[in-house]
Parts: C-alpha cells; sequence; structure tokens
C-alpha cells in the first residue's frame, strides 16, 4: 500500500510539474523582432533591463529616428529625441506589445546615456533620496538604474511593484565615496530590505569608469560601499553583469578595453568572490576579444551552468553565448545566436531563462538587407 501511493504521488508530482525535452546541444528555435520600424533606430538593452515572471517578459531599450552617420556609428540621430521604452511579452518571448513609460510621466529620457535629445513634451522631477524602504522581495517588483553622463555625475534609480507598468522616481543612487557613478541594472536580491549592487563608478581622473560592489540591507535609506573588482585599470572595466552561486559566492563578467590603434584589446573578463562582495580575485577571460566591445549577459541556468551571451563586433558581427560547467572557471565555444548582421552596431544583449528552460536573449542588431536597427528577441535551447 505504501508503494503504490509513493508511485501515485510521484505521478502526480511529474503532472504538476512537466518535464521537458532538451536539446543535448544549443540550438536557436526563433528569432521574434520585438521592435523594428522603417526610418527608426532601436538599440541597448544592456542599458535598461530585462525581467521574467514566469511567462510574462519586460525588456527595457531605447528608441530614436534614423540617420546615416557612417556604418562604423551609432546611426541614430543626435538633434531628435531619444526614448526609453519597454516592450512585454505574455507568451514567453513569442509575442511582443510596446508601452511607453513616458506617456506616463516615467522613466523619462533626462540625462542617462543618451544619443538623440529629451522630447520636451516630457520631463520628471529632479532624483531625489529614498525615505521609505524598498520591499526588493515583493514579487511583481523590478529595478532599472541608468546614468546621467559616461564619466561620471549621478545616478537615477526606478523601481515598480507592478511589472513595470508604474515606476517610482527618480531616486539618487548613492555615490558610494566616488567621483561619478555610471549605473545600469546590474543587482542581486537578499531579502526584503536587503540587495547587492554592482556598479561602475568614475576613475580617480573622471574618466570611465572602474566596477564597484555596494550594498543596502534597510531597503535603501542607506547603502555601504563594499570593494572595488580589481585595480584601477588604463582603459575601463565597465558593465558588469553578476549572478550568486551560494550564500557567500558570487561570480561577475565585466566589459573591459585597454589601448589605441594596433594595440587595442576589448574584452570580456571573469571574477568571483567568496566572501559575499567584501573582495574579487580575478578567474579568466571568457571572452578573449569582441572587437570593438561589448557587455556580458551573465545568468545561472536552470542545470547550475553559467551562461554568458554577447555581441562580437569584428567580422563575421555576430551575437554569441558561451557556457561554464565549472563555475566561470573555464568556458566553452562560442555558440552563434545571430549573424549576417551589416556591421559592428549590434549586441547590448539582455538574457532570461523561462520555466521550460528556454532562453530569450534580446539584443539590438541590423542585418546586410537594411540599414534600421532593430531589437530582437532570440528563443533558444541552451543543450543539456
Amino acid at each position: 500500500m505504501g508503494r503504490l501511493l509513493f508511485c501515485l504521488l510521484s505521478l502526480s508530482l511529474l503532472c504538476a510539474n512537466p518535464v521537458f525535452t532538451r536539446a543535448a546541444e544549443p540550438q536557436v528555435e526563433k528569432k521574434i523582432v520585438v521592435f523594428g520600424e522603417e526610418g527608426k533606430f532601436g538599440g541597448w538593452p544592456a542599458n535598461h533591463g530585462m525581467w521574467i515572471w514566469g511567462d510574462e517578459i519586460l525588456v527595457g531599450f531605447s528608441t530614436g529616428s534614423h540617420k546615416d552617420l557612417g556604418k562604423e556609428r551609432h546611426n541614430i540621430d543626435r538633434q531628435k529625441p531619444e526614448y526609453h521604452v519597454l516592450s512585454r511579452s505574455l507568451d514567453g518571448g513569442e509575442t511582443w506589445k510596446m508601452e511607453s513609460p513616458n506617456d506616463k510621466g516615467m522613466l523619462i529620457n533626462q540625462g542617462g546615456m543618451r544619443h538623440g535629445t529629451t522630447d520636451p513634451k516630457h520631463t520628471e522631477p529632479t532624483p531625489a533620496d529614498i525615505t521609505e524602504p524598498i520591499d526588493f522581495t515583493h514579487p511583481d517588483f523590478c529595478m532599472t538604474m541608468r546614468f546621467q553622463d559616461v564619466h561620471g555625475g549621478v545616478s537615477r534609480l526606478y523601481y515598480s511593484y507592478d511589472r513595470g507598468h508604474t515606476w517610482q522616481g527618480p531616486f539618487k543612487v548613492p555615490d558610494f565615496g566616488q567621483p561619478g557613478v555610471m549605473a545600469r541594472s546590474d543587482y542581486i536580491v537578499n531579502g526584503p530590505k536587503d540587495c547587492h549592487v554592482f556598479l561602475t563608478g568614475s576613475k580617480s581622473n573622471n574618466e570611465e569608469g572602474r566596477v564597484f560592489c555596494g550594498r543596502t540591507t534597510d531597503g535603501g535609506l542607506t547603502w555601504k560601499f563594499l570593494s572595488y573588482v580589481g585595480p584601477e585599470p588604463n582603459g575601463f572595466s565597465i558593465m558588469p553583469s553578476t549572478v550568486r552561486l551560494s550564500p557567500n559566492k558570487l561570480v561577475m563578467t565585466t566589459r573591459r578595453r585597454e589601448g589605441l590603434g594596433e594595440d587595442k584589446h576589448r574584452w570580456i573578463d571573469t571574477w568571483e568572490s567568496n566572501d559575499n562582495g567584501a573582495s574579487w580575485t580575478y578567474l579568466n577571460n571568457a571572452v578573449e576579444d569582441v572587437g570593438e566591445g561589448n557587455p556580458p549577459a551573465m545568468l545561472r541556468l536552470q542545470d547550475g551552468r553559467l551562461c554568458v551571451t554577447y555581441g562580437d563586433r569584428k567580422a563575421p558581427f555576430q551575437v554569441c553565448a558561451k557556457f561554464s560547467s565549472d563555475e566561470g572557471k573555464t568556458w566553452s565555444e562560442p555558440f552563434v545566436l545571430d549573424t549576417n548582421a551589416g556591421g559592428r552596431d549590434l549586441g547590448y544583449p539582455r538574457t532570461v531563462q523561462r520555466p521550460d528552460g528556454k532562453l530569450v536573449t534580446t539584443y539590438y542588431i541590423y542585418y546586410q538587407d537594411s540599414p534600421y536597427r532593430k531589437i530582437v528577441a532570440n528563443i533558444w535551447d541552451c543543450g543539456t
């Protein structure tokens, strides 16, 4: 009788939690255009953020007007408005609907890393201090951070308790004792009022950038500087992407740049912390060469592997992924997610994993048959 009950219980658990078949090797299943309009420019999901709640996915990016400034440039019109927009999928990335928070007076592209202008129809308040503790574990929470200037200034923080339909903010990101802070949305929630943030600060010469780690334990009312990630570079270390592997272990990848001309080197490196962000040790280079440079988007997969997605800004101009089965100590050969790009202006990805194990990677790219930059969602199987 006991054995029968065990078998029935096992069967009921399998029905409640179906087992999905997985390919042995990674494979792309489909690519969906999230945003792509003739005469328009879409770009840089990595600057904004991407969040997932079951089958619901939200991604932020920039839109503007296309202008031919040369093949190797961001071909966005500097004299026309650039907007911080959102796109939402309710079916795991299969279909998407655009949203304009600017029309609600939210997420105005006022300051921040902007190539176009701010639409004069849209304004937002001056960033204020956080006076009410943030509940980081609210089931519908998301947070985005944007910076004022590439070399410094005050960054802005916004958060939402309704999956990005409405936003609180802007709030000041503290300077953590740095000359300036260039914030993007890399954070790890530890508890209701406890959150690690991974940011880029100005170097001692007031130029970008050096990655550091900070933390709040009171819902953002106060913040503490924890550590720099590596020594101050001659070039820059920016745009971290970080995952937690245990209560004390973190792994981070960052975008690196050194040298000019024939001596230039653009790559993605890997760091680990075994004391919850108090100190960091260099592991290796996850990607040795990304052409003109591109940020990583890293996540821990359901099977325990690490996955990093990135744009490769050298010929043949691709969007790729690499895997690590040993907590970032070594990385696989690249798996190509997208190719046939028209040039190096691509990438800046964000990636999430659906409950069924499939990955959704968003990035910007333009193809050889059209000059207009698109936002693409790539749904793919990461293999076993």
